[in-house]
């Protein structure tokens, strides 16, 4: 099995660890299907339902003292048309991203600005003082775009061939 030696250097110390590449390679296209999933799944079955809104969320499942409660409640009120699409199509185009491999760090920033949001709605935590899953979340699809996992039998490793790419390298904070 081949194995690697990482040097880095995090809040000014020195680090180095040798580590797997198999089983970081696992580990990546694992969380990647997981969290693509996780996001198609939540984003597919509101877009299949007709009544489903982003409206009766943030009105009725925003807990009481969330301190951006009249946030939420002027969203369901006066945004809900455009939020609710919006909700729908985001996290189903972000999970065919990180299912696929397309396009994954631009998915996986998406998401994680998705789930900032949600974490910012259902503060207080009954469990955590400042964490919940969408903070989780978050770190997951930040290691994910970090590692560049959309090269991990994703199609992000043949969109970086393409001579438009090559001639465009930008576009490759994109992908990965």
């Amino acid at each position: 099995m081949a194995t690697r030696q990482l040097e880095s250097e995090l809040f000014g110390r020195s680090i180095s660890f040798e580590y797997s590449e198999n089983w970081v390679g696992y580990s990546l296209l694992s969380l990647r299907l997981i969290m693509g999933w996780t996001f198609f799944y939540a984003g597919i079955i509101k877009v299949v339902d007709p009544e489903w809104s982003v409206r009766e969320f943030l009105l009725f499942a925003v807990p009481e003292g969330n301190p951006f409660g009249s946030i939420w409640v002027t969203m369901a009120n006066d945004w809900a048309w455009l939020l609710t699409p919006l909700n729908q199509v985001g996290l189903t185009l972000i999970g065919l991203g990180l299912l696929t491999g397309t396009l994954l760090r631009l998915s996986a920033f998406w998401g994680a600005v998705m789930m900032l949001f949600y974490w910012s709605a259902h503060f207080p935590f009954e469990n955590s003082l400042i964490f919940s899953e969408h903070m989780i979340y978050v770190f997951l699809l930040f290691g994910l775009g970090a590692f560049g996992a959309g090269r991990i039998f994703g199609i992000d490793a043949k969109l970086e061939q393409l001579e438009f790419v090559e001639n465009h390298p930008r576009l490759k904070i994109l992908m990965g």
